[in-house]
């Protein structure tokens, strides 16, 4: 069968080319093409445009690039027409992937939707649309399924490929060697997320936090895709290192981090690394999120334990002196440290329901023959 496949984030083409490599097991001629990533085109997807021309953040930037943006839907929205799939399959990236859902179904193809949008963080009202556009939903929070049933819809929760991506690690014994990092000072990892808004707004702080912790290492996660400028105001300092591409790695040997808001927070809490959460944002944006936003809060974590385990430092408490205060009871604080460790235990246990890819392409495929 023919899949057309959209994921715009770094991210969605991890999740895309598992779930690609599930779906050909159960389809052998299987045939893909659409927007993504390396990870994707390596599963065997013809890729036609690349996530890192996608990565558009805020409602700022969206407005900004806005003619950009409608270039590219145009040009997916005429590729798909095109290539004639027998299903389009939308992987996360919420906002652009809801106007390509409401655009399949209109020209009658059959949508599947892998990793929800966050339709329960704020403006629940999408919810009807998707239900509308899309013929199944494939969703990675245990919460999302009774969410859906408010709506009178029934989707299917498949696990969290966050921890399947986690489980088929194996972390490199030469990573400390490689990276020039030593095995006496504790490494503190700092994932200012993989979008140049993230990090313009993220790193001057993260610098301030490094100059004031001089006895420890402090190791960004960096990624290729972006200009290494812009980790300029971390990268001169002596007691901060940069390593590409290696987030597992990383996170396989820290003992606390620093996460931006998104999937990485998850990430962090699997591989057991006491976190704290930072997010920062333009004013006009917070004022428009604040005003929208449904759920109590921003981490994926404490929205799936329902419970504040994870600090979250958001705008104006996002200061030089909370996060310094924050970083010492997850560095020295043994009680605060095991307290949060044992509420990872707990999240682990809560996704842990079998592989996300695997059950995802499973069903993709049956409901596809039925």
């Amino acid at each position: 069968m023919r899949y057309y496949l959209i994921a715009g984030e770094r991210s969605g083409d991890l999740h895309g080319g598992n779930l690609i490599r599930s779906i050909r097991k159960h389809d052998p001629d299987f045939v893909g093409r659409g927007f993504g990533g390396n990870e994707m085109r390596d599963a065997g997807m013809e890729l036609t445009m690349h996530y890192d021309q996608l990565a558009f953040m805020g409602f700022i930037a969206v407005i900004v690039n806005f003619s950009k943006i409608s270039a590219i839907m145009k040009q997916c929205k005429a590729d798909i027409l095109a290539f004639k799939p027998d299903v389009v399959v939308l992987i996360d990236y919420g906002g652009f992937n809801m106007r390509i859902a409401k655009f399949a179904k209109l020209n009658g193809l059959k949508v599947f939707f892998y990793i929800s949008p966050k339709v329960w963080a704020w403006n629940t009202s999408r919810a009807k649309k998707l239900k509308a556009s899309v013929d199944r939903m494939f969703c990675i929070l245990p919460f999302e399924k009774d969410f859906y049933k408010k709506f009178d819809w029934e989707v299917d929760y498949v696990g969290n490929p966050v921890l399947d991506a986690i489980k088929k690690f194996k972390p490199d014994p030469e990573f400390l060697r490689k990276n020039d990092l030593s095995i006496d000072k504790r490494i503190v990892a700092l994932l200012p997320g993989s979008r140049r808004m993230e990090l313009t707004r993220v790193v001057p702080i993260l610098a301030d936090v490094a100059k004031a912790n001089r006895s420890v290492q402090f190791v960004v996660a960096a990624v290729k895709t972006l200009p290494l400028e812009m980790y300029s105001g971390l990268s001169g300092i002596p007691n901060v290192k940069l390593v590409f591409e290696s987030t597992y790695d990383l996170l396989s040997v820290a003992t606390a981090a620093m996460v931006t808001s998104g999937t990485a927070t998850l990430e962090t809490a699997l591989f057991k690394v006491p976190e704290v959460l930072l997010y920062k944002t333009a004013v006009i944006e917070e004022a428009i999120v604040r005003s929208l936003i449904k759920v109590k809060y921003l981490g994926l974590v404490n929205l799936i334990l329902d419970k504040p385990v994870v600090k979250e430092l958001f705008q104006a408490n996002m200061t030089i002196s909370k996060l310094n205060e924050e970083l010492a009871r997850l560095l020295d604080d043994n009680g605060y440290r095991n307290k949060m460790l044992e509420e990872y235990e707990k999240l682990y246990k809560i996704l842990d329901t079998g592989s996300a890819s695997e059950n995802a392409g499973r069903l993709m495929v049956q409901y596809l023959k039925d």
